[in-house]
């Protein structure tokens, strides 16, 4: 799934490329990708209608448009936005096609289909996307280990669970937390409420440094993203735990391993993440 890094990867790529232009025309192969309104009245309000830009709220995606709509973009675990020319072959599995002015195609592919578009017009309030319910950004000035200590401090869920949490923190996946916690040196089930005040600091600074590193090694041109057919560029090369189980620890040279937190697998060294406070009697599994 595209977490903050490659949601900010996706809009500064295309936004500049859009920009300016006007939809001509909506093509909708699959109708559920569709969220709201139904896909008659999206193509409708759509068409005629010029792109002034692209926002990114976690891991959402907006298309702002001149007449104040906005279309929101949640891509989930397989969506992909690339933007080709008229002629460029079409990926297996698109779903929605968006016809620009200049004789390209902003189109959407999703081989699980879970990805999906919300149009809401000028003033009108989302009560569909949950995108009003996100918590705050981490490049947010108002983001500190105050506001963490405020929302997690007393909870004895585990810290890598808390830091997945959309409606606390915007945009942190299961790739980020766990290369997030390796970098703060904190063991991925240690109860929120157990973590000290330099540890909520430690914790704080190293959520906003990962994600700038990783989106300014995210960095490509639009040329790159559209041979790579939006979907190599991603950070793989620089991560540090994640994907990397049973090999050696980039700082001390332990085995990495693999636990299940609450569903999800999260990779920690433990030796540089030592699990040396008490797990308030919640249970994991160890590989």
């Amino acid at each position: 799934m595209p977490e903050l890094p490659e949601a900010e990867t996706i809009k500064r790529v295309i936004e500049p490329q859009i920009q300016g232009l006007m939809i001509k025309n909506v093509i909708v192969n699959r109708p559920e990708v569709i969220a709201y309104p139904h896909a008659g009245e999206f193509c409708k309000q759509l068409v005629g209608q010029t792109i002034s830009g692209m926002a990114r709220r976690g891991k959402f995606l907006l298309i702002l448009l001149d007449s104040g709509d906005r279309v929101i973009i949640h891509l989930r675990m397989t969506g992909c936005l690339l933007l080709t020319p008229a002629d460029y072959p079409e990926e297996k599995h698109t779903h929605l096609v968006f016809r620009l002015s200049n004789e390209k195609e902003l189109r959407f592919s999703d081989i699980r289909r879970f990805g999906r578009f919300w149009l809401l017009q000028n003033g009108e309030a989302d009560a569909c996307s949950g995108l009003d319910r996100l918590g705050l950004e981490p490049s947010d000035p108002a983001f500190s280990a105050e506001y963490l200590i405020n929302h997690f401090g007393k909870r004895k869920k585990a810290i890598k669970a808390c830091l997945l949490e959309q409606s606390v923190i915007a945009g942190i996946g299961n790739i980020y937390s766990d290369e997030i916690l390796f970098a703060a040196r904190i063991y991925p089930a240690c109860p929120a409420h157990s973590l000290t005040g330099k540890e909520w600091e430690r914790l704080a600074g190293t959520i906003s440094e990962r994600l700038s590193y990783f989106t300014e090694k995210n960095k490509i041109t639009p040329e790159e993203y559209l041979e790579a057919k939006g979907q190599d560029y991603r950070n793989t090369p620089f991560l540090q735990v994640y994907g990397h189980e049973g090999e050696p620890c980039p700082s001390c040279g332990t085995v990495l391993c693999r636990m299940v937190i609450g569903g999800r697998s999260s990779i920690f060294c433990p030796r540089c993440q030592q699990a040396d406070k008490s797990d308030g009697g919640q249970h994991f599994e160890y590989f």
